[in-house]
C-alpha cells in the first residue's frame, strides 16, 4: 500500500565512487569486463515528480542543457510508460548537483530514481529485479543504483553482489576538463588483462584503477589534481574520470582538504553509505 504522498514527492539519486577498477578482458562485442566496488554516497542530485493525467511526459532541469528527450530520465520513463494506466502521466524536475562527465554515475542514478518513483506512482508493482532489468537497456551502471546497495560488480558491471563496508568520509574532486569515456575504452594502450579476483578475496586485494595511468597522460589535468589530493590521502580515480577521490576517517579531516581546493576544481565531501538514501526514502513511502 501506498502512504500518503505530497507532491511534489522529492528523491534522491545519490552519485557513487568506483573504489576500485580492474579490467579483466573485453567480449567479443566490444564491452569490456569490469570488477570494481560501487560505493553508495549520502549525496547526489534531487528528482521531483508529480504526476499528471495529461498522458504527458514533461522533464524540466536546474542545468537547461539537460532539458528534453535526450535524456536518460525521460528514456526511463518511456520505458515503463507501455504499462501504466491510460493518460498517465508526470512532470519531472531535476536538480542537477553531481558532476557530469566525472565518473560519478549521476545520468544512471537519475534513471534508476526515475524507475523507482515510477512504479510507484503509476502502481506498477515491478519488482526491484525486474526494475533493474529496465535499467540496463539504459546503461551498464543503472542497476546498482536500482538495487541500492554497495556493491562488488562483474561482467559490464551488472553481476552485483552487496557487500558492507565500513561508512568512511570521501572527498570528491573534479577538474575541469572533460574525459571521454569512449576515448579510454577504445584506446589501444588501456590495461585489458587484470587477473580476475574472487568475492572472497576483494578486501584483501590491492585496488588501483586500470584506467587511470591513461587518463593522467591524456588529460594532465588529471594527474596534477591527483598529485594535490594524494598529498591529504590514498587517492584514485573513480570510474574513467574526470573526478578522483580520497578517503578519510572523519569529515573534518575531509573538510580541511576541501577548503584547499585548487583553483581549477570543484569539490565535496560525502559520506560512504551501504544502501542508498534511495531505499531509505522508499521504504517510508510504500
Amino acid at each position: 500500500m501506498i502512504k500518503q504522498i505530497n507532491y511534489p514527492w522529492v528523491l534522491p539519486a545519490p552519485c557513487k565512487l568506483n573504489l576500485f577498477l580492474h579490467i579483466n578482458g573485453r567480449r567479443a562485442d566490444g564491452y569490456h569486463l569490469l570488477q570494481t566496488i560501487f560505493q553508495m554516497l549520502d549525496v547526489g542530485d534531487e528528482l521531483h515528480f508529480t504526476p499528471n493525467h495529461r498522458n504527458e511526459i514533461n522533464l524540466r532541469c536546474s542545468d537547461p542543457s539537460l532539458n528534453g528527450t535526450d535524456n536518460l530520465i525521460y528514456r526511463a520513463a518511456m520505458l515503463l510508460k507501455p504499462m501504466a494506466a491510460e493518460n498517465a502521466g508526470v512532470d519531472i524536475f531535476l536538480d542537477k548537483r553531481t558532476p557530469m562527465g566525472g565518473g560519478l554515475g549521476g545520468g544512471s542514478s537519475d534513471a534508476a530514481t526515475t524507475l523507482h518513483a515510477l512504479n510507484v506512482l503509476w502502481n506498477l508493482k515491478l519488482t526491484t529485479t525486474q526494475l533493474a532489468e529496465f535499467g540496463l537497456k539504459l546503461g551498464a551502471d543503472v542497476p546498482v543504483f536500482v538495487h541500492g546497495n554497495t556493491a562488488f560488480g562483474q561482467g559490464v558491471g551488472e553481476d552485483l553482489q552487496p557487500i558492507a563496508l565500513p561508512e568512511r568520509f570521501f572527498l570528491v574532486v573534479t577538474p575541469d576538463v572533460h574525459v571521454s569515456t569512449a576515448e579510454v575504452f577504445t584506446h589501444p594502450d588501456l590495461i585489458r588483462n587484470s587477473k580476475a579476483l574472487t568475492f572472497g578475496s576483494v578486501l584483501d586485494s590491492e585496488w588501483r584503477n586500470d584506467c587511470q595511468p591513461l587518463v593522467e597522460r591524456l588529460y594532465p589535468l588529471v594527474a596534477i589534481t591527483l598529485r594535490w589530493l594524494v598529498e591529504y590521502a590514498p587517492s584514485r580515480m573513480t570510474g574513467t574520470g574526470a573526478s578522483v577521490f580520497a578517503e578519510f576517517q572523519d569529515e573534518l579531516s575531509a573538510r580541511r582538504a576541501l577548503a584547499d581546493l585548487p583553483a581549477n576544481c570543484r569539490g565535496f565531501v560525502a559520506r560512504g553509505v551501504n544502501q542508498s538514501p534511495l531505499l531509505t526514502v522508499l521504504e517510508h513511502a510504500v
